[in-house]
């Protein structure tokens, strides 16, 4: 499994410039517009980058006026937005860091190349670069509309003139045989999972009963929530920890999960009233929360890298320290980070799962992380 090591973003709204590295379970807590959701972002952008949507993904944020850093520049400084991850396998040895930077200059005397609308956001430059022993290779180098990819031989073919201006070649390069270095960060990226946009309102997903269909891992606006239950229940017969989950968030309740037929759904039974189950519909916004996140951090199968935005939307208090047990449990199956506003839910994550917040703030107009220091390391790591 490749696991994040580092993340690298320029340019990109108030990310000036800032390089971080990224632990087993990393924790950012800061106030209103610090810049925690542009970190946030700036990881759903790379995924993007993977799967072939990042530029609309880009055009769908207001284009790049909107997306772009908007404090002075250097002289001649392009304006870009530069997006950068180092990924690592511990068992091979193997680092793959991979980059993408998108703009909007026209790269020949034509006005632009390759096809793309006049202010469509166009990806300018791409690299990939393995290591696998003391020398680094560069496995795929794009400016512009050329460039190479090295083949399973390790020669150098010519990425092609089909390429669009606004593809990357991470995603638009397919071939798994030929070029496997390709494959294997593009599957890792593409498995990445983000909950930042689970609906609890009257018309969310979550309140209806959903396809039984098997389902290990939790989709990201978390429509799945009862396949995913009925999985853990039916398939995998194993529910300890989303038991002691539901009963450290409201002690003495019981999770339901009938058997699906087409169609699965599950409901909560409370000690106050033994006899009746409360169905997804009828519960409050914060508790279906709370159970998304069980789904998204309990389920069958882990995704290799969990990604949480302000997680403690709708949760009562009481619920942060639960929430943060929950956390640290599934910390030692996969890679969590997450962003929050609560210091409470901060806090509660250091005790229960042994990493300390980083707090982010602004710098001279720029978003910053206490204590990192421009080398892309933590001061507090010194001896580590």
């Amino acid at each position: 499994m490749l696991a994040v090591r580092e993340v690298d973003a320029a340019g990109y709204r108030s990310l000036r410039h800032i390089r971080f590295p990224v632990a087993p379970l990393s924790v950012f807590v800061g106030g209103n517009g610090a810049g925690k959701t542009n970190l946030y972002r700036a990881l759903t952008l790379l995924q993007a980058a993977s799967v072939g949507t990042l530029t609309r993904e880009l055009a769908a944020e207001g284009g790049m006026e909107a997306v772009l850093w908007a404090g002075t520049r250097r002289r001649h400084e392009p304006a870009r937005v530069r997006l950068r991850a180092e990924l690592a396998d511990d068992e091979t040895g193997q680092s793959f860091a991979y980059e993408v930077e998108i703009g909007l200059v026209p790269q020949d005397e034509h006005g632009t190349f390759g096809a793309a609308f006049a202010r469509e956001p166009q990806i300018k430059r791409e690299r990939l670069t393995v290591r696998a022993g003391a020398r680094p290779v560069v496995v795929l180098d794009r400016d512009g509309p050329a460039g190479f990819v090295r083949d399973e031989d390790g020669r150098k073919c010519p990425i092609g003139p089909r390429l669009l201006a606004t593809e990357t070649a991470l995603s638009a390069l397919q071939d798994a045989l030929r070029l496997p270095e390709l494959q294997v960060v593009r599957q890792a990226m593409a498995a990445w999972r983000f909950y930042h946009a689970v609906r609890t309102d009257a018309g969310s997903a979550l309140r209806r009963p959903c396809l039984a269909v098997t389902s290990p891992t939790l989709a990201s606006d978390g429509s799945d929530l009862a396949a995913v239950l009925a999985t853990l229940v039916h398939i995998r017969g194993d529910t300890a920890d989303l038991d002691a989950a539901i009963d450290d968030a409201f002690p003495g309740a019981r999770l339901v999960v009938p058997e699906p037929g087409r169609w699965a759904s599950f409901g909560l039974v409370f000690p106050d009233h033994p006899r009746r189950v409360f169905e997804a519909s009828e519960l409050s916004d914060g508790t279906l929360r709370y159970l998304a996140h069980a789904g998204a951090l309990l389920s069958y199968r882990l995704p290799p890298f969990v990604a949480l935005n302000e997680p403690e939307t709708s949760l009562h208090p009481d619920l942060m320290a639960p929430l943060a047990r929950m956390i640290a449990l599934a910390s030692r199956r996969t890679q969590v980070w997450l962003v929050t506003h609560s210091e409470r839910l901060a806090d509660a994550i250091a005790e229960h799962g042994g990493a300390g917040p980083r707090v982010v703030l602004k710098r001279d107009g720029a978003t910053w992380i206490e204590g990192l220091r421009l080398a892309g390391d933590f001061s507090d790591e010194d001896g580590e």
